[in-house]
């Protein structure tokens, strides 16, 4: 898109501006180039913007995304070809506060449009423990480990909020396919709100309310089923958690009834294999869904989804 304005840069710059930004692959939609293209270019963060992006957009948009399949999208660094990407889009889609050195980026550019995921839905603060069983706790909550969780993605109904918000954003940047993007858009809605509905009814019923994860990435998810996530180590992926913090969770493991140590597929799970051998306890993937690649339980955000529930529905007992 932007043809009007590419039309006026000088042809060697824009051959060298376009060769910048070959090269680059969308976590999503393979090798398509970030601008100059003949449609809506769309930078975005990480998989589940670039999803949101793909989803709304449709035919009409082209979808680059700044971290690659299988990269830990929390230790990002922005390159220069990434940063003439970001340069040559029609607009950016990410969320502030997760990558610094995209949020950088986007302070940097000239982009007219830039969309930032935590404006569109209420943000909060989690540390370690997040849910009922947090609140029991709250005398002992480790502050240090607490912040603004910006996993707001795992959690259907925010995740659909936060679409309505892209929608109207792309919608109001290139008006000329406006009706697509609102109808692509309510579609996604009513997909999330299906999610939501089988997350409800298949955690209403369980033996145990509360699980252990590697990160505290499912927070958002956990407050809205009535969970309780208890993580190894905060909002951090890579952090280690101390001795005392292994002892707790160990001897709430027992209290309880906890039988299974989730790990993820984009970090290590040797901390959370040995706690579940330390514990007898079993250990399971739960995906926090930063990226797609050949280890997902799933090619897309609702069937890797829809493998999460499978796990948490076994791992608590549901009836």
């Amino acid at each position: 898109m932007n043809v009007v304005r590419r039309r006026l840069i000088p042809t060697a710059a824009t051959a060298a501006a376009t060769a910048l930004a070959l090269g680059a692959l969308s976590a999503c939609s393979g090798t398509a180039a970030a601008g100059n293209t003949d449609k809506f270019d769309v930078v975005a963060s990480f998989y589940p913007m670039a999803y949101l992006a793909e989803q709304i957009g449709g035919k009409y948009v082209n979808v680059t995304s700044l971290t690659q399949p299988g990269q830990e999208p929390h230790d990002l660094e922005i390159s220069a070809k990434q940063t003439a990407q970001l340069q040559e889009s029609d607009a950016v889609l990410y969320l502030k506060g997760l990558q610094p050195s995209v949020d950088d980026a986007v302070a940097q550019s000239g982009l007219k449009t830039k969309i930032d995921a935590a404006t569109l839905t209420k943000m909060e603060e989690h540390g370690n423990e997040v849910g009922g069983h947090a609140a029991e706790h709250d005398d002992h909550e480790d502050h240090e480990t607490s912040g603004r969780d910006p996993h707001i993605w795992l959690d259907p109904v925010k995740y659909a909020e936060v679409a309505k918000g892209v929608g109207a954003a792309f919608e109001k940047a290139d008006p000329e396919h406006a009706s697509t993007y609102k109808a692509n858009t309510e579609s996604l809605v009513l997909k999330l709100g299906a999610l939501d509905d089988q997350f409800t009814s298949g955690l209403k019923n369980t033996k145990t309310k509360v699980f252990i994860t590697t990160h505290a990435a499912f927070g958002y998810l956990a407050e809205r089923y009535g969970l309780t996530e208890e993580a190894i180590s905060g909002l951090d992926p890579e952090s280690e958690p101390s001795a005392a913090r292994v002892r707790e969770l160990e001897k709430m493991a027992k209290a309880d009834g906890v039988t299974t140590v989730f790990y993820e597929t984009l970090v290590s799970d040797k901390t959370a294999k040995t706690i579940a051998a330390d514990s007898g306890l079993k250990t399971d993937v739960l995906d926090p869904i930063e990226g797609i690649t050949d280890k997902s339980r799933g090619d897309d955000y609702f069937q890797v989804q829809q493998a999460n529930l499978k796990a948490l529905q076994t791992a608590l007992g549901a009836k």
